[in-house]
């Protein structure tokens, strides 16, 4: 019998915007998804605010990518990550790419290797650019992944424009730059702890991403296996319940307290929206 080929998987850094202390939690994410076949770290290795990555270079079997300044004050890592990418998606052929990165620069990138049919796994700090993170297949805060850890900002401003896409425009009607509602922020679970009922509730665009996902999938009684619901809500958004402090969508789903579950603590395990005569 032949065991299924593993997807491969290309793993970008951007050593400016990146720290070097969460690599080890990077890899072991990805590695669940698939062989890290590729690993590529890029940035002006000259510059001694990158001599934290020089020990995990050869523990990780990462491949540093040299890049120098073309101009003061201005770094062109971005650009040769983008370039590399291009090149490995019609060379190298891999199935999916991880790219960290707080920079909203890579959001056109992303897009496109999503529209050749890859998979992008996203990482970078809770003040990631909206856009970026939403273009992702899925998108993990560093904050979330092991420890709380200060997560070094850019040399350069990432929150910078992006140009104006179908995809923007969707998302700025959705999401408006103007709100001030603090739970409609990207949540900082490992710095500040676990969001609470209250906060999960008041953020719209995570209550409309369930309930609309519920019902879609629901059967003629209204439920719907978590395990699809997990998967729909992966094609159709950027989403991993450690982002809101819950290990698993099952968690997130229980303390929405909108939902109502059978067959718990068991691989069949689904849900249904409550009905409003029964107590939240």
């Amino acid at each position: 019998m032949h065991s299924t080929p593993q997807p491969r998987i290309a793993l970008l850094i951007d050593a400016d915007n990146a720290p070097a202390e969460k690599v080890d939690d990077i890899l072991t994410e990805l590695s669940t998804l698939g062989e890290i076949s590729i690993r590529r770290i890029y940035g002006n290795w000259t510059k001694p605010h990158l001599s934290g990555w020089q020990s995990k270079l050869l523990d990780y079997a990462l491949r540093p990518m040299q890049q120098f300044d073309y101009a003061k004050g201005k770094n062109a890592t971005d650009m040769a990550m983008t370039v590399d990418a291009m090149e490995l998606l019609y060379t190298e052929r891999p199935n999916a790419f991880g790219i960290v990165s707080s920079d909203c620069d890579f959001t056109p990138l992303v897009m496109h290797l999503r529209a050749k049919g890859v998979q992008v796994y996203g990482f970078g700090a809770d003040q990631t650019p909206k856009a970026f993170v939403n273009a992702c297949s899925r998108f993990l805060y560093l904050e979330s992944l092991g420890g709380p850890q200060e997560v070094p900002s850019a040399e350069e401003n990432t929150n910078c424009a992006v140009p104006t896409t179908e995809l923007d425009l969707a998302l700025e009607e959705k999401q408006p730059e103007k709100t001030t509602n603090k739970a409609q922020e990207a949540p900082k679970t490992a710095a500040t702890g676990r969001m609470q009922t209250a906060q999960l509730r008041q953020n719209t665009r995570l209550m409309n991403l369930l309930r609309s996902a519920v019902q879609a999938l629901q059967d003629d009684a209204g439920w719907v296996p978590v395990s699809a619901l997990r998967t729909q809500i992966g094609n159709k958004a950027s989403f991993d319940p450690r982002n809101y402090g819950y290990a698993t969508l099952t968690k997130l789903l229980v303390a929405v307290e909108d939902f109502e579950f059978k067959n718990e603590g068991t691989s069949l395990v689904a849900v249904r929206k409550k009905t409003k005569n029964e107590p939240r």
